[in-house]
């Protein structure tokens, strides 16, 4: 789930910045030093979308940078147990499909992409269903839901199933609700 946050930190703003004005030095050492990085309760810092308010800054003997108290907005993403997500299908491997969702990589393991008999074909990477015939390839965009969730320092985890009513490959949902409508 993305999310707005409103947080108060303090920047250290290098030197290097000290001939600019004072909310873009702030604003792109904050850049540097939290947008990319991952905190296990709060997801994953995207993007800051507002500085709100800096106060007086201090410097620290040793130390030639000026550390200012700070209040800004920043978008994350954490994804959430039972959220349904859109993704796209970056890798398939012979144990499930990697989803790209948002700004992490997610598994939906092979157990959990179709209720039907599954075979793999390796040489052209494509899951395809027994019974059905549909198929699971590199580049579809499917929607899911998330069934486990894993966060920590440098590695996350995320569990995906489709094997639910309207989950699956968009082509695969649009092909059945068309079917549905034909046997009305």
């Amino acid at each position: 789930m993305f999310k707005i946050l409103s947080v108060k930190d303090e920047v250290r703003v290098m030197p290097i910045k000290f001939d600019l004005e004072l909310t873009q030095s702030v604003k792109e050492s904050l850049q540097e030093q939290v947008e990319g990085k991952m905190n296990a309760d709060i997801g994953v810092f995207l993007v800051i979308t507002d500085i709100v308010s800096i106060g007086d800054g201090k410097i620290i003997p040793e130390d030639g940078a000026i550390y200012y108290p700070v209040e800004y907005k920043m978008l994350a993403y954490k994804p959430e147990i039972n959220e349904i997500v859109m993704g796209e299908v970056v890798d398939v491997t012979e144990f499930g499909a990697f989803t790209r969702i948002g700004p992490l990589d997610a598994l939906v393991h092979v157990s959990q992409i179709m209720d039907d008999k599954i075979s793999y074909d390796a040489k052209n990477a494509i899951f395809t269903g027994k019974k059905t015939g549909i198929k699971l390839r590199e580049g579809d965009i499917i929607r899911a839901r998330i069934v486990g969730v894993s966060l920590g320092k440098g590695r996350s985890k995320i569990s995906l199933t489709m094997r639910q009513p309207h989950l699956g490959a968009l082509d695969w949902i649009d092909k059945d609700k068309r079917n549905k409508k034909r046997e009305k």
